[in-house]
């Protein structure tokens, strides 16, 4: 019997609560070294608003109390973004700390080549023992671990699959884990390893990573009855999308591509949303269909992180009986946000907010302060310096993210800390109508412009370019475009200089496509010209949709 197999029959002996527990007398770690151990949690697409603790939107409904006492205490990020709000672009940026434009992992198609798996081979040259449990969906195997146990691609909720370091070669090392929800499978798979293979004489530097709360929100039974009689509160951007909101590029001449552009919750978009899914009943009227899909949608969503939260609570039971939870750092985040249900968008890909920010909360007592928050601007590429810097790790001079360590145990952000966050999405009009975009982030302001086609394209815009910006300080939930107001003249023009200094800084000047960087280059000033060649453009690419087909779930290879 192979290594791989002889483990999971060996875990599924194990795996009952106390057997995951039978190491609770053990006295706290003694490392020599010093360095602290390393727990970073990462759920897929958990968005801050479903997180108590940042008091935003769905705060009442709360189903993070474990999330939320976390933060208490330690420090909670109030300001931290992902550069490109998808899976695995967001996961290569946290595992480089590097951009995803320069490790070449710019959409989903794209995967993390070893030479940038620069966190976990620092660690481990730190003296680290490694592991990764859960998803990974960077494609190559995760060779600088010493243990593995990851979920194939997307991986799946129910009976889940994982790849695991044994006998047999990456790809085809498969095991299944048969009767359990993915989030009880990885959170009982990491149990295992903390009390079974763990070496007590060395520090550990765990991932730990859910696929919950990732559509299509399958979540366990146990939480049918949770929020049952429960009213999630919509959104009013969700009903109408007001008239200062969007450009030519999101809602096209006169709204003719307000059908075509951001798939919805409504009947909006009749390509893809949410009433095909949750409340596919022509007899409603579109207000009852949307009413309905989004109070399923929101609460399959939410009972899917009530599962996560449920069962870090579990993790960090094991950790407080084995005199862990102290001496180690506690990191939770997201890969990125999500829309739920904001201007009527659904998932993620956006620079608006919802999408854009991602969770941060890190704990560790003996060097961060206790409920602290800060609003320093911290990028998903900032994560590896740092945690390579609480390690007493090397951080190597390519990675282009900054530790904020000092942010982290004195609360008082460095002087010289960035100002801005960058952002590209890079898949024009894929799976979910989101065009091209790329801008900056400040703690005021965000500056948005979109291109109109794919990198990999050659010729001209697919759907029309345009510039957004908006002030966070007097419009927060990002309602009014206020790019051609006279009063905001000055504030554009900064911000472009700083967008394009950011670009030249980072590296990203268009070397993979010639012809995207053209149309970036030609509509910078945004011109009159620049927006008749954009109207034309909208009414090209709303003809080109008519007689578009309805999205089937399932049918597109991501969605596996």
């Amino acid at each position: 019997m192979n290594c791989a197999r002889c483990f999971v029959l060996t875990l599924l002996t194990l795996l009952s609560a106390t057997a995951c527990l039978k190491a609770s007398d053990c006295a706290a770690d003694d490392q020599a070294s010093g360095q602290p151990n390393i727990l970073f949690i990462m759920s897929d697409d958990h968005t801050s608003q479903a997180i108590g603790a940042y008091q935003r939107r769905l705060a009442k409904v709360d189903p993070t109390p474990v999330l939320d006492e976390l933060a208490e205490g330690g420090m909670l990020l109030e300001n931290s973004f992902c550069s490109n709000s998808i899976c695995t672009p967001s996961r290569a940026s946290v595992i480089s700390g590097r951009y995803c434009h320069t490790t070449n992992t710019r959409d989903l198609d794209d995967s993390l080549s070893p030479e940038f798996h620069t966190l976990p081979r620092q660690l481990r040259a730190a003296g680290y023992q490694t592991a990764v449990i859960g998803k990974w969906h960077l494609t190559h195997e995760p060779v600088d671990f010493d243990h593995y146990c990851v979920l194939p691609g997307q991986g799946k909720y129910f009976d889940p699959f994982f790849q695991v370091r044994g006998e047999t070669a990456w790809p085809d090392n498969l095991i299944q884990i048969k009767g359990k929800h993915s989030s009880d499978a990885i959170t009982d798979l990491t149990l295992d390893w903390l009390a079974n293979q763990r070496d007590a004489d060395r520090p550990f530097f765990l991932m730990h990573h859910y696929k919950a709360p990732h559509d299509f929100f399958e979540y366990a039974p146990r939480y049918e009855d949770y929020l049952r009689d429960t009213d999630i509160p919509i959104p009013d951007s969700m009903w109408r999308q007001s008239a200062g909101f969007g450009s030519l590029a999101t809602r096209g001449v006169n709204d003719q591509l307000l059908p075509h552009i951001g798939t919805s919750v409504t009947r909006r978009n009749p390509f893809r949303n949410y009433t095909h899914m949750y409340a596919d009943d022509p007899s409603l009227s579109d207000r009852a269909a949307a009413e309905k899909a989004y109070q399923t949608y929101l609460k399959n969503y939410l009972r899917c992180v009530k599962g996560v939260d449920d069962n870090l609570g579990r993790l960090f039971d094991y950790l407080k009986r084995n005199n862990l939870f102290e001496n180690t750092i506690i990191l939770y985040t997201s890969d990125q946000g999500m829309m739920l249900g904001e201007h009527d968008y659904i998932d993620k890909r956006w620079m608006f907010d919802e999408s854009m920010r991602t969770p941060l909360i890190i704990h560790y007592p003996p060097a961060i302060p206790a409920n602290v928050r800060s609003d320093a601007m911290i990028e998903n590429i900032d994560l590896a310096p740092t945690l390579l810097d609480f390690a007493a790790a090397t951080i190597p001079p390519e990675v282009q993210g900054r530790s904020f360590r000092e942010l982290c145990e004195t609360g008082i952000e460095p002087k010289d800390w960035k100002q801005e966050a960058y952002y590209r999405y890079w898949m024009h009009i894929a799976h979910h109508d989101v065009p091209g975009h790329l801008g900056i982030r400040t703690k005021r302001y965000k500056l948005m412009f979109f291109y109109g086609m794919d990198f990999r394209d050659r010729g001209k815009p697919r759907t029309p370019p345009a510039w957004e910006l908006y002030d966070l300080q007097s419009d927060p939930l990002e309602l009014t475009n206020v790019v051609d107001d006279p009063d905001y003249a000055d504030v554009v023009k900064d911000l472009k200089r700083r967008l394009a200094e950011k670009r030249e800084l980072i590296g990203d000047m268009g070397s993979e496509s010639a012809a995207v960087e053209a149309v970036i280059q030609q509509h910078w000033d945004d011109t009159p010209e620049d927006r008749a060649q954009a109207r034309k453009i909208s009414a090209a690419y709303a003809k080109s949709r008519q007689g578009r087909r309805r999205y089937i779930p399932g049918e597109n290879k991501h969605d596996k």
